[in-house]
């Protein structure tokens, strides 16, 4: 095979996958979201069907040929290509690894537990859930096994996700994150709570609906390119740059919830807006990792959507929406209670101080999970230990408990420690966006784009054509330090406290 014969059979090859990835996602996506609550069977037997074509389509002698006549003479081809062939090289390994029935079973797995788990959490009944969860698990650990046996299964999970990661790392990182957050912690659960009643009154649905397209609009999202829709746990999916889904849930007594989750989902969004045009319908256009890409939904979530220049552009949209409500509410009274920190139950309403302690949680459940040192039938009970030994509060239920949040439905199992990196990510970048151009100046104008330029041009843009420790240090101008992350939630949470 010549190389420019490799390279064609390599555009077939993507241009084919991103086709199918694209259905899937359409599918995976109407699931969650339109579809009728019965017609997840048909679904997870289409899902199963066209997961084993993408298998087939990617598992096979040509294609190894393909990506290994282009790595051997990767020095003659352009680099995007090369980079192409080297991540398709590495799931090629891997799922070479894994029998073919075993990942069709899988995605149809998950297909099912996803809306056995919107159920479960409905009906608040892990027992309905804790079957599928217990597959889940397994196949986890077995592939874990398959892809690297003489790594413990759960590193090799969290290095799929977070490239570099390993429970030595972090539990350095967490092991800090202890130390010097815990103390604040206690320290502002001793001062007094600022006002937030203003932000738990009736707003209507159709209303905060209005109120999110403005929102969108300040953070200089393309609709033409990106749509919003509703579902019991929020996400986005990016099929290519020119279609872009976010989704939120609204809760008529909780204005701050869907603002910050549309804030959120819009970070996503604009990464996968923002990647390069020659890298749509190829495998470098998405998020160079989970942490990086969460670096950006709370970069803006936080970071900017919780500052006060930003809550000083952010009232008077509100305001013209939710007159009476918001009447007498000033920006100062608003920074406050958006940034409100005392240890809750919820993983996506937390405060930015208390946050990455719902991240440890969850980390140390799955470590014991598939260390195999935990049952499945004992989660419940461990979730609500430690949440009472580490954040002090008490679960009342399973929804409000172990099936808050989707990701086990879904098998991800070690992204959760990927919401705690990327903002340690995202304050680090910050610094190094401060020293380029007048950051705050920008949020109290209310029009975010040209922090979006500048995160464009360090972060989306490239991709993953850039490996993930070269395109962080670009974005921060040093190797990652997470003393960043630290001093910033001391200084902001000690002013806001007066500590």
């Amino acid at each position: 095979m010549t190389i420019q014969q490799a390279i064609e059979k390599l555009n077939t090859l993507e241009s084919t996958q991103k086709a199918y990835y694209h259905a899937m996602s359409v599918l995976s996506l109407d699931g969650a979201t339109a579809a009728p609550k019965r017609s997840a069977l048909g679904r997870g037997k289409t899902l199963g069907v066209l997961s084993g074509v993408t298998y087939q389509l990617m598992v096979n002698d040509e294609t190894r040929e393909v990506l290994t006549t282009i790595l051997d003479q990767r020095n003659q081809v352009d680099p995007l290509i090369a980079r192409r062939a080297e991540l398709l090289k590495e799931d090629l390994d891997d799922m070479t690894r894994i029998p073919m029935d075993e990942y069709v079973a899988f995605q149809t797995l998950t297909s099912d537990a996803d809306a056995v788990w919107h159920e479960a959490k409905e009906k608040s009944d892990y027992a309905m859930f804790a079957p599928y969860l217990e597959k889940i698990i397994d196949f986890n650990r077995r592939f874990a096994g398959y892809k690297n046996a003489d790594k413990p299964a759960y590193d090799v999970l969290l290095d799929d996700y977070e490239k570099g990661a390993s429970m030595a790392t972090l539990d350095n990182f967490f092991g800090l994150l202890r130390e010097k957050l815990t103390p604040v912690i206690l320290e502002v659960a001793k001062r007094p709570a600022p006002r937030t009643d203003f932000l738990r009154q009736v707003f209507p649905v159709h209303q905060q609906r209005i109120f999110s397209d403005k929102v969108m609009a300040m953070m200089g999202m393309d609709r033409d390119c990106c749509a919003i829709a509703e579902t019991e746990h929020p996400f986005t999916d990016g099929f290519n740059k020119w279609d872009v889904r976010i989704t939120t849930n609204y809760h008529e007594n909780e204005l701050a919830s869907s603002l910050y989750s549309v804030i959120h989902e819009g970070g996503h969004a604009l990464y996968e807006l923002g990647t390069a045009d020659e890298m749509q319908f190829t495998c470098l256009a998405s998020g160079s990792t989970m942490g990086i890409h969460e670096s950006q939904s709370r970069f803006y979530e936080n970071l900017i959507g919780r500052s006060l220049p930003f809550c000083k552009a952010l009232l008077p949209v509100a305001k013209e929406i939710f007159p009476t409500q918001l009447s007498g509410v000033t920006p100062e009274m608003l920074y406050a209670a958006v940034n409100e920190a005392k240890p809750s139950l919820i993983r996506t309403e937390a405060d930015e101080l208390t946050y990455a302690h719902h991240v440890m949680i969850r980390y140390e459940m799955e470590k014991l999970m598939m260390a195999g040192d935990a049952k499945v039938n004992d989660l419940p009970a461990l979730w609500n230990k430690m949440y009472k030994d580490y954040l002090g509060v008490t679960v009342p239920n399973d929804r409000e408990g172990i099936l808050q949040d989707v990701h086990w439905a879904g098998g991800s199992i070690g992204y959760f420690p990927s919401y705690a990196l990327g903002s340690a990510y995202g304050v680090q970048m910050l610094s190094a966006m401060e020293k380029d151009i007048d950051v705050w100046g920008i949020a109290e104008k209310g029009d975010l784009r040209p922090i979006t330029a500048w995160l464009g041009e360090k972060i989306h843009r490239h991709g993953r054509f850039l490996k993930p420790n070269q395109l962080l240090e670009q974005a921060m101008g040093a190797p990652f330090d997470p003393n960043y992350y630290v001093d910033y939630l001391v200084k902001k949470f000690s002013a806001l406290y007066d500590l």
